[in-house]
C-alpha cells in the first residue's frame, strides 16, 4: 500500500497475515485453557448436538440420533445435523476463532452450544489426525467433502462421490497421538460420553465390539413426573447423592424457566464455610458445562450445592465456567429468592425440617438474615443467640428485656455474662458472625425494644455500694491493690453483687481496649511513634477489677497482716479475673500469673514444712 508523507515523499506500507503455529495452539489450549484432554469428547458432542438442532429447525421430522463408535482405529462420531459444504469447510473447519454459531445464526444462539469456534481444536490434545467426512442438508446438490486435519497444522479437503457419503450430516473420526490411546478406551468414553451428555435431548450412543450402550438418561431428574410428591423428593434426593458424592439434608426445587434455568438445590449436611463460595454442577442446555462452576448463587447461600440446566448464561471460552455479566447476575438474584422462599416456606408449615435444618445451618440463615429483613422477620422467632439467659430466640429475650445491650466481642460478652445474669442485665453476645448486625436491626421488626452497645459503666452502676464502713477496713487491701494493679492501667474499686462465687470482676471498655493497644504499640515503636503515639496518651479510660464484698475471699483479704502476701493474693484475684475473660494475656499478665502462684506455692511448701511434714 503506498501513501503520501506530509513533505510529499511516497511510502510504501506492507501488509502481513499473522502466521498460526497450530502446536502451540494445541499446546495453550490443552495447559492452559482447557482443563483436562478429557474435554476433547465433549466438544464433539457440542459439535454433533449443535448440528442436528441446526437441521431440527429447518425439518422438524429430520433424524437425530448421535452414534460414537470405538474400534481398533480409534473413535468415530456420527450425527445426522445440517452438514457443510465446500466453502463451508474452508470458511469454518480450517479458520480458528470462526463459528458458524456465531455468523449465521446470531438470533438463535440460545438454542446452540458453541460459541467461540476453537472447539474442534481441543481434539488435537489426544489426536494425531482429524478427519471429518460431511454433507450438507440445505444443499442436496452439493458433493460429500472430506476434510482430514494434521496436528502439524496441514490439512486437505477434496470432494467425495455422492455414494461414498449419501445421506446429510457429519462424521468425525480421530486417529489416536502417541501416548494418548488411553483416552480412547471403551469404558473411559462410555464414562466420559455419560458424565457429558446425559442430559442431551437427543438419543447418543456408544458402539464397541458389538455392544451398544445408550448415553442419554431422558429428561432431567426434576422434570420428570411421579405418582407422589413424596417419590420424587426421594428421587431429587437419590439423584443428589450419586451426582455430587454427599447425603443432602434436604432438596430445594430452582424451577426459574423464565429466567432460561430449572434444577434443584441440595442442602449440605454439614456446615458449610461462608468464606468459600459454593461449587454447583451445570449444564448449558444438556451438555455438562462443569461439575465445580462457582458464582452462580449468592455468598450467603454457601450451605448448598446445585445441579442446573440453562439456556440463557453464557460460558466462558473454555466452556467449563460461565462468564460474569449482568445475565449471570440476575439469575443469580432470582435463585437466592428461590432459596429464600424454600426456608420461608419450611419455617411456616415444616417446622421438623426447619429444625433439622437450623440445627446445621443457623449460620447461612443468619447471613441470608442480613440481606432479607423479611426473612429476619420470618426466622426471628426460630434463631437462637447467646444471651445471659442462655441460648435463647431475640423474641424471646426481648419480651424479658425491652433494652437490650450487645457485646462487640465473645471475651466482652464473657467478664459480664454471669454478674449481668445475676443484676437482671440483658446482654446479647454479638461477637459471632452476623450476631451483631442482626441485633441491631431488631428495633425495626419489634417496635419499643431499644438496642445498644455494652458499657462497662452499666454493669458498675447496676452493682450494689459497700457500706463506708465496711469499705473503710478494706481500705489497707485497696490500697496495695491499687498500687500493684496501677502499672497494669487498672483501677479497683469494691462492690457488693452476685454470684459470691466470683471474687473479682474485670472490666474493661472498647476505650480502656484501646488505651491499652496504644502503650503496647508505643513501647516496641521507634522515637518517632514513640512520640506521636504518647501525644495521644490523655486522660484515657482504664480498666477496673471490681472486689465483690459478697466473696468471702475477699472479705478475708482484711485480715492478712503481711503486707508482700497481701499483694500475691492481689494479683492472683487479678489474674483469675482476667482468665475469666478468655482473652489473650498479656506478656506483663502472664508473668503477674507466673509469679503469684510461684510465691503462693513457696509460702505453702513453707507452711507444710513448719508444721512438720515431709517435703521434697
Amino acid at each position: 500500500m503506498v501513501e503520501r508523507t506530509p513533505n510529499g515523499v511516497a511510502a510504501v506500507e506492507d501488509s502481513y497475515t499473522f502466521q498460526v503455529d497450530l502446536r502451540g495452539i494445541v499446546d495453550l489450549l490443552s495447559h492452559h485453557l482447557y482443563s483436562s484432554p478429557r474435554v476433547y469428547l465433549r466438544e464433539l458432542l457440542q459439535n454433533a448436538v449443535d448440528a442436528v438442532t441446526a437441521r431440527a429447525q429447518r425439518d422438524r421430522l429430520a433424524p437425530t440420533a448421535i452414534r460414537i463408535v470405538i474400534d481398533e482405529t480409534g473413535l468415530r462420531i456420527s450425527d445426522p445435523g445440517v452438514g457443510l459444504t465446500e466453502a463451508d469447510v474452508h470458511r469454518f473447519l480450517a479458520t480458528i476463532g470462526r463459528s458458524s454459531k456465531r455468523d449465521d445464526i446470531e438470533g438463535a444462539r440460545r438454542e446452540f452450544l458453541g460459541q467461540f469456534g476453537i472447539g474442534l481444536l481441543a481434539c488435537f490434545t489426544v489426536a494425531e489426525q482429524i478427519r471429518v467426512v460431511t454433507r450438507s442438508a440445505d444443499d442436496p446438490a452439493a458433493a460429500p467433502v472430506e476434510w482430514l486435519a494434521a496436528a502439524d497444522g496441514t490439512y486437505s479437503v477434496r470432494l467425495l462421490e455422492p455414494e461414498e457419503f449419501p445421506e446429510p450430516g457429519t462424521t468425525v473420526q480421530l486417529t489416536p497421538r502417541v501416548g494418548a490411546e488411553s483416552w480412547f478406551g471403551a469404558r473411559r468414553v462410555i464414562e466420559l460420553a455419560r458424565e457429558y451428555g446425559s442430559l442431551l435431548p437427543y438419543a447418543v450412543t456408544v458402539e464397541s465390539d458389538g455392544l451398544i450402550v445408550p448415553v442419554t438418561d431422558g429428561p432431567p431428574v426434576w422434570h420428570r413426573d411421579y405418582p407422589s410428591a413424596m417419590e420424587r423428593r426421594e428421587a431429587l434426593l437419590e439423584f443428589g447423592e450419586r451426582t455430587l458424592g454427599f447425603d443432602p439434608l434436604d432438596v430445594i426445587d430452582l424451577d426459574a424457566e423464565l429466567a432460561g434455568v430449572s434444577g434443584v438445590a441440595y442442602v449440605l449436611a454439614q456446615p458449610g464455610n461462608p468464606a468459600e463460595s459454593s461449587a454447583h454442577r451445570v449444564y448449558l442446555k444438556g451438555m455438562l458445562l462443569g461439575d465445580a462452576v462457582r458464582g452462580l448463587l449468592p455468598d450467603w447461600a454457601f450451605f448448598v450445592r446445585c445441579v442446573i440446566d440453562t439456556d440463557s448464561l453464557r460460558p466462558t471460552a473454555s466452556r467449563e465456567g460461565l462468564y460474569e455479566d449482568e445475565r449471570l447476575a440476575i439469575i443469580r438474584e432470582v435463585l437466592g429468592d428461590r432459596v429464600r422462599d424454600w426456608l420461608t416456606e419450611i419455617a411456616a408449615e415444616q417446622p421438623q425440617r426447619l429444625a433439622a435444618f437450623l440445627a446445621v445451618h443457623s449460620l447461612g440463615v443468619k447471613a441470608m438474615s442480613t440481606h432479607s429483613p423479611e426473612l429476619f422477620r420470618i426466622m426471628l422467632p426460630h434463631l437462637s443467640f447467646e444471651t445471659t439467659d442462655g441460648r435463647v430466640s431475640l423474641t424471646d429475650f426481648a419480651r424479658k428485656h425491652p433494652v437490650i445491650r450487645v457485646t462487640s466481642s465473645v471475651e466482652e460478652f464473657r467478664q459480664v455474662a454471669s454478674t449481668a445474669a445475676a443484676q437482671g442485665i440483658g446482654i446479647v453476645n454479638g461477637g459471632y458472625a452476623y450476631d451483631r448486625e442482626l441485633v441491631a436491626s431488631l428495633p425495626q421488626l419489634m417496635p419499643g425494644v431499644e438496642v445498644i452497645d455494652l458499657d462497662t459503666d452499666t454493669i458498675t452502676a447496676a452493682l450494689d455500694p459497700v457500706d463506708p464502713a465496711e469499705e473503710l477496713a478494706l481500705t489497707p487491701v485497696l490500697s496495695i491493690a491499687r498500687a500493684v494493679l496501677d502499672p497494669l492501667s487498672c483501677d479497683v474499686i469494691v462492690r457488693a453483687f452476685h454470684p459470691v462465687s466470683v471474687p473479682a470482676l474485670y472490666l474493661d471498655g472498647r476505650g480502656a481496649r484501646n488505651e491499652r493497644t496504644r502503650a503496647e504499640t508505643a513501647l516496641g515503636a521507634n522515637e518517632l511513634w514513640s512520640e506521636i503515639l504518647g501525644a495521644l496518651d490523655a486522660a484515657a479510660p482504664r480498666a477496673q477489677l471490681v472486689l465483690n464484698y459478697h466473696s468471702p475471699v475477699v472479705r478475708r483479704l482484711a485480715r492478712i497482716g503481711d503486707p508482700a502476701f497481701l499483694k500475691t493474693a492481689v494479683e492472683s484475684l487479678y489474674g483469675q479475673a482476667l482468665l475469666m475473660t478468655h482473652r489473650p494475656l498479656r506478656a506483663a499478665d502472664t508473668a503477674l500469673l507466673n509469679r503469684a502462684f510461684g510465691e503462693f506455692l513457696s509460702w505453702a511448701t513453707q507452711r507444710a514444712a513448719g508444721t512438720g511434714e515431709e517435703t521434697e
